[in-house]
C-alpha cells in the first residue's frame, strides 16, 4: 500500500516563510495530482493549493500571491513555498495524492 509523508511544519513568526513537502511511496503512480488542504479551529476544511498532472495550479483567495505549490517530476517530491505567512495560516496542512492517499498533516503555527 502507499504511504504519503509530509514534512516541513513548525512554528514561525508573521511576515516568516516555510516550505512543506508531500512524498509518496509504494504507488504505483507513474504522475499524479497533488491538492493541499488545511484545518484549524476555525476552518475545519479548506482547499489551499492544488497542482495537476499537468502542471496547472489552483490557489485559495486567502493564500495567493503569498503561496506556490510545485512538483518536481512523477517520482518526485512536490512541494507548498508558504511566504508572508499569517497567524489566520495556523493549520495543520494534509496533502492528498492522485485523489487517493493522505499524508499524516503537519502542523503549522504563525505568532509573534
Amino acid at each position: 500500500q502507499a504511504h504519503v509523508v509530509e514534512s516541513g511544519g513548525g512554528v514561525v513568526q508573521p511576515g516568516g516563510s516555510l516550505r512543506l513537502s508531500c512524498s509518496v511511496s509504494g504507488s504505483r503512480f507513474s504522475a499524479y495530482g497533488i491538492v493541499w488542504y488545511r484545518q484549524s479551529p476555525g476552518n475545519q476544511g479548506e482547499l489551499v493549493a492544488s497542482i495537476a498532472i499537468s502542471g496547472t495550479t489552483s490557489y485559495a483567495l486567502s493564500v495567493k500571491g503569498r503561496f506556490t505549490i510545485s512538483s518536481d517530476g512523477p517520482k518526485k517530491p512536490g512541494f507548498l513555498q508558504m511566504n508572508k505567512l499569517e497567524p489566520a495560516d495556523t493549520a495543520v496542512y494534509y496533502c492528498l495524492v492522485g485523489g487517493t492517499y493522505w499524508g499524516q498533516g503537519v502542523h503549522v503555527t504563525v505568532s509573534s
